[in-house]
């Protein structure tokens, strides 16, 4: 009897199997008792649609009714007006961080990726990186008005050296002063995108590709760029998604005066706003979800085509 015998004597001897049958020794045929694995997810499922769709679906049909006389739904209104300047600030500031901090992040990861020795260096990098990409809020904003305030750390080193902030237009609650806040998580974040995918390049591609005479100029151009080019419009993504919802830091920096959207739902959940406009409030949350959501999907597809080169 042949060690395969077992196996040959399990099968059906006319080769017909049943939809739900399962080959002996084969893995991953179908199996009848595959959907009771579902069972120990439905917990999660509940939580997604009790906090998750319904207030959703909640926002939005608040955010579809009109506001008091008006004939046009508060989605409308919200995105037209003084609430218009509100998102080109938001879509600014995120886009200017966003891409600051993908052009340095990747840089960065780059020569991370080119540090052999010592190799605590580059353990160190990622800890610190992984650390700072989620640090945000109250802490962060208080470390930046302590360094770049009008009479932060690094505001009267540089004024000692004659070069003056503060007299030259920067303000840390500018535009520019919200930006250079976010470029501190933004960067860390982009760090960490890029080294998985900077990792993957085979060294066996630059090997050929110095065996048919490329340079690393032609090299990058060529092979790395193009590979990695979905990874990098994926972080930008990201990094731009990250910045159009963070709230907490730009609203510290600027004491409740900014235009950013996150803090003009914050004045509406409040109650601060006119009888009859609360509507406006849940539009200009719809919309935030509609952009995120765009962004969000789109990085989603970017990073399974960067998935296929590993």
């Amino acid at each position: 009897m042949s060690e395969f015998e077992p196996i040959i004597s399990s099968y059906p001897l006319n080769g017909e199997f049943s939809p739900g049958s399962r080959l002996p020794g084969v893995p991953g045929t179908p199996n009848r008792k595959g959907r009771s694995g579902l069972v120990p997810l439905l917990p999660f499922f509940g939580c997604v649609t009790a906090f998750l769709l319904l207030p959703t679906f909640a926002l939005f049909m608040r955010a579809a009714r009109p506001v008091d006389g008006a004939d046009t739904p508060a989605l409308v209104d919200a995105v037209s007006g003084e609430f218009r300047g509100s998102f080109i600030f938001s879509l600014r500031i995120s886009a200017a961080s966003a891409l600051g901090g993908a052009v340095v992040g990747f840089l960065l990861a780059l020569a991370v990726t080119r540090v052999n020795r010592p190799h605590w260096v580059k353990k160190l990098f990622v800890a610190f990186s992984g650390v700072a990409a989620n640090l945000g809020g109250i802490p962060l904003a208080f470390a930046f008005t302590a360094a770049l305030g009008a009479q932060g750390l690094i505001t009267r080193i540089l004024y000692h050296w004659g070069i003056d902030l503060y007299g030259n237009g920067f303000r840390i609650s500018s535009s520019w002063g919200i930006v250079v806040v976010y470029l501190y998580f933004q960067i860390p974040l982009m760090v960490l995108v890029m080294l998985p995918a900077i990792e993957g390049l085979k060294p066996e591609w630059a090997e050929a590709s110095a065996v048919l005479g490329a340079g690393g100029t032609q090299y990058w151009r060529l092979v790395g760029l193009p590979v990695l080019a979905p990874s990098i419009f994926g972080g930008l993504l990201l990094l731009f998604a990250n910045a159009f919802s963070a709230y907490a830091t730009a609203y510290a920096l600027s004491s409740g005066a900014s235009d950013l959207v996150p803090v003009q739902i914050r004045f509406f959940l409040q109650g601060n706003t006119i009888t009859g406009k609360g509507n406006l409030g849940y539009a200009l949350a719809a919309w935030m979800i509609v952009v995120l959501a765009l962004a969000m999907g789109a990085y989603l597809v970017l990073r399974r085509r960067a998935e296929r080169w590993r």
